[in-house]
């Protein structure tokens, strides 16, 4: 199980991981499915995480879901968390997780390792907290 601060850009099924909802958002139709994008955390780190089709009904944020087999890449210009056609999720509690929301390792510009090209290595921090779920303050 690796935690969410030890995620790093890759086009492998490969992340298993646990994390808390921490904010959902609005449900949109992309090519016919349903999509929706969330913040989610554990103790180390937060994510944007996207669900599709009828993840996007069944999970609410306070849920605590086990992820396996998950991919955490660029899609659409956009670094986030999801299962995959392979991935799994399960949710396997609710609210009594203990999370922070920075560093988010999707406001992190990442770069290609000069010496290894199949591996992304953190260049620098967009923003220490999530641009499409800002604090509230």
């Amino acid at each position: 199980m690796i935690v969410l601060k030890d995620i790093v850009p890759a086009a492998q099924n490969n992340i298993d991981t646990r994390f808390i909802i921490l904010e959902k958002g609005k449900t949109t139709l992309e090519r016919g499915n349903k999509m929706c994008l969330a913040l989610v955390a554990d103790e180390t780190a937060s994510v944007h995480f996207q669900f599709w089709g009828d993840e996007c009904d069944y999970f609410d944020s306070g849920d605590i879901i086990s992820l396996t087999s998950g991919i955490f890449s660029y899609q659409r210009g956009n670094l986030i968390l999801r299962a995959g056609k392979r991935g799994k999720l399960q949710k396997i509690g609710e609210f009594t997780m203990s999370y922070v929301e920075t560093p988010n390792m999707s406001e992190i510009h990442w770069i290609p390792d000069t010496s290894n090209s199949n591996k992304y290595i953190q260049e620098h921090v967009i923003s220490p907290h999530s641009c499409l779920f800002p604090p509230i303050l």
